[in-house]
């Protein structure tokens, strides 16, 4: 007797319809759309920190600079002159009266960042464009980049007041790159430093009223902040507090070049974007910025120029970082302090000054 066989039926096999997958595709994006901002504001996070342990270190090494020698380092060192004459090896410039060897702040706190293989090999009688330490200065170092910043952290060539290489004895200076720079104060002395025998400032910031001092080359009868051409600045100066006083801030070389080296004599910082008040100025901004009032800086209606960070004059002497609504900015304590962008205009410049007594509010 034959058996009958039991039919087998097939399971059917189901698969993603078009109109599945679509709706599948269309889940993932809203999601990847989700995460995406979470993941970038979590890498933002992250160099935020970074460059904020930069900045702290930097003032710590300012510390150590104090301690080991009663004064912050010099915004950048230059031949002393009060007459815009000196030795032809001074390269004294005319219009500025910047000169050899032009070390700035940066330079003068490698001891005490760890680059002492780096200080060790720049005598104190090189200057900044000798060809002997052509490597050296053209050094990039990490201490001094922000990780937020977008443009190029590659060392740059230094330019002239119409954009194109500069040159010193027939050869083009390329130096290493400075996301940070050094507060001059609420006013500026740049290009006007020079052979200008006066300068005009602002006796008070509250109603602008202004008066003449003789400069004669002396940046300190100007100056009203911890760094300048051959400053010495003591704590014992700083009579606003130093938790209270700007050092160091941000500015990204997204603006315009910056460098932890220093200041060449006929060299200018240019701006990479224009703004109906920005425009090329003169070497000190390759490691200084101000605050203002500056009494040599009005804007296109005459009205004088506060800027703090991000401020739209986009200023090459000015603040400027990356950082999404302000920027990092360390104080003369050390401390490391994120200051919005939208900080009251007469606060940022108190806090710019050494000694001109304001009262600071809490910010």
């Amino acid at each position: 007797m034959r058996r009958l066989s039991t039919p087998r039926f097939s399971r059917p096999y189901h698969g993603f319809t078009l109109v599945e997958l679509l709706v599948v595709i269309a889940i993932m994006g809203v999601l990847v759309s989700l995460l995406l901002p979470a993941v970038q504001q979590a890498r933002e996070a992250a160099r935020r920190i970074n460059c904020s342990s930069n900045l702290k270190q930097l003032g710590l090494a300012m510390q150590s600079h104090h301690a080991a020698l009663q004064k912050f380092p010099a915004g950048y060192d230059s031949f002393p002159t009060n007459s815009g004459s000196g030795p032809p090896e001074a390269k004294i410039d005319p219009n500025t009266w910047d000169a050899a060897p032009g070390w700035g702040w940066g330079a003068a706190l490698l001891p005490y960042l760890e680059q002492g293989n780096i200080s060790q090999s720049i005598q104190s009688d090189n200057v900044i464009w000798d060809a002997e330490v052509a490597d050296l200065v053209a050094a990039k170092l990490s201490i001094f980049l922000c990780p937020s910043v977008s443009e190029a952290s590659d060392a740059f060539t230094v330019q002239d007041d119409s954009g194109n290489p500069l040159t010193i004895d027939g050869r083009e200076i390329v130096l290493g790159r400075s996301h940070y720079v050094a507060s001059h104060g609420q006013e500026s002395c740049w290009g006007e430093c020079g052979a200008n025998s006066s300068g005009l400032v602002f006796s008070n910031i509250y109603d602008f009223t202004t008066t003449t001092v003789a400069v004669d080359g002396d940046v300190s009868r100007l100056a009203d902040g911890p760094f300048y051409r051959n400053s010495q600045t003591q704590i014992r100066e700083i009579t606003d507090g130093t938790s209270s006083t700007i050092f160091l801030g941000e500015h990204s070389s997204a603006l315009s070049d910056k460098t932890w080296v220093g200041v060449v004599p006929g060299a200018f910082t240019h701006p990479k974007f224009t703004s109906p008040e920005n425009g090329p100025d003169a070497a000190a901004t390759l490691t200084l910025v101000h605050a203002g009032p500056s009494g040599g800086e009005l804007d296109i209606t005459g009205f004088p120029i506060i800027h703090p960070v991000n401020f739209p004059t986009f200023h090459v002497g000015q603040m400027f970082s990356e950082h999404p609504g302000g920027g990092q900015i360390a104080f003369g304590d050390g401390s490391v302090r994120f200051v919005k962008e939208d900080i009251d205009l007469i606060l940022f410049a108190e806090l710019s000054s050494i000694d001109e007594d304001e009262l600071i509010e809490e910010f």
